[in-house]
């Protein structure tokens, strides 16, 4: 009896010290913009994205249910679903990669700038991208912020001919992740 209590105790502390190595948000923040000046803004944002970040290996992953951005103008909102994303054909977009030399013990309250090396996968397609992210700490968690631009003809994505000129070539992307 004594050694399968000394078993359980084992295991749950085990289960708890590996468990603290990763740490998450589902409430993070990812805005993009493709606006055009003398055009209608193309900005949408969505603020339930997940993210996990392994904090002994520097392993990242986040996933976005596309359905989840919202924008000022719901036809512009029901177009990006239905015509450019096809987001009940193609549902999330994710990215795994790697920080490098990610240490959390060297991250203070001031940012630091770190590389992030994955792949993204969006519309069905996957491409290995490369983003500057700023990290800190935020009291008892971490906070990742990056801006980058992809292309969405990098993921298939068709501008129709008709909208192009009001839709820039590439999409501003900023990030915002609190990780607990």
């Amino acid at each position: 009896m004594k050694n399968i209590l000394l078993s359980v105790f084992i295991v749950l502390n085990l289960t708890n010290v590996l468990a603290q190595d990763k740490i998450l948000t589902k409430t993070g923040q990812v805005t993009f913009e493709a606006s055009v000046p003398a055009f209608e803004e193309v900005k949408a944002n969505h603020k339930a994205v997940t993210c996990i970040l392994n904090t002994k290996t520097g392993e990242i992953a986040s996933l976005i249910l596309v359905k989840g951005f919202q924008f000022k103008l719901a036809l512009m909102e029901e177009h990006f679903n239905e015509n450019y994303i096809e987001s009940d054909k193609f549902p999330k977009a994710t990215f795994k990669g790697k920080i490098d030399n990610f240490d959390l013990d060297k991250i203070t309250t001031q940012n630091q700038e770190f590389t992030i090396k994955g792949k993204m996968e969006l519309h069905g397609k996957s491409k290995d991208i490369t983003v500057i992210a700023k990290i800190k700490k935020v009291k008892e968690a971490l906070q990742i912020t990056s801006n980058f631009a992809l292309n969405p003809e990098d993921f298939d994505i068709q501008i129709p001919t008709i909208v192009k000129a009001k839709v820039a070539k590439k999409v501003d992307v900023r990030l915002d992740f609190t990780l607990q």
